[in-house]
């Protein structure tokens, strides 16, 4: 399961791009909390926090309990807008969710025992063709990552969903047995193996 992660916030009594642009000088961050059939709630967070939080590489793909006025809000983080000079974030949407809440998530592909795959260990390439999955589960069983386990497989072969163990209630959201790795010869070892082809075939 992905980490829960932690904002606490302040209640925005404005809106507006002037009163948006106050809690930025701040070091604050404008955001909302909306959903679950709930009124929309206007926040700003600490730019620090939020900023550290954006660098785990996993926000977007993990449950953040919002603190705010001694009540937890969880919720998914929907979109986070960034200013297009700085790049510093300037607006964020939080989706209210509970553990069984269905969401939509893109969570990140990671390979394991590579020694153990003959054609890696032949000097063929691994070829990521998709370095995410897309995932419907529960909002509480959102997992880190999807772990592919790349032994036995040859230089030739292709790595599909289907080889994936995925956890209890999560379902891809592409309803077929799609490719998420190949593994590739590199061109010393295809050369080498056509020049045996065209020998044998003489």
């Amino acid at each position: 399961m992905s980490d829960v992660l932690t904002l606490t916030a302040e209640a925005r009594d404005r809106a507006g791009k002037g009163a948006s642009r106050a809690v930025r000088r701040e070091g604050r961050v404008p955001a909302v909390i909306y959903g679950n059939k709930e009124a929309a709630i206007s926040i700003h967070v600490e730019e620090k926090l939020l900023t550290k939080l954006l660098h785990t590489g996993h926000f977007m793909n993990s449950v953040v309990e919002i603190q705010l006025d001694g009540k937890t809000h969880h919720t998914l983080p929907r979109d986070v807008q960034f200013h297009p000079v700085n790049d510093r974030p300037i607006h964020v949407d939080f989706l209210r969710v509970t553990d069984d809440s269905l969401i939509t998530v893109n969570v990140p592909v990671v390979f394991e025992n590579e020694h153990a795959s003959p054609g890696l260990k032949r000097g063929g390439v691994l070829n990521v063709v998709r370095h995410e999955v897309e995932l419907r589960c529960p909002a509480g069983s959102v997992p880190h990552d999807i772990v592919v386990d790349v032994t036995g497989f040859d230089v030739g072969d292709s790595i599909h969903i289907s080889v994936v163990k995925l956890p209890k209630g999560v379902k891809t959201v592409i309803d077929r047995d799609f490719t998420i790795a190949t593994i590739v010869a590199p061109s010393g070892l295809k050369s080498q193996e056509d020049a045996a082809e065209g020998e044998a075939a003489a």
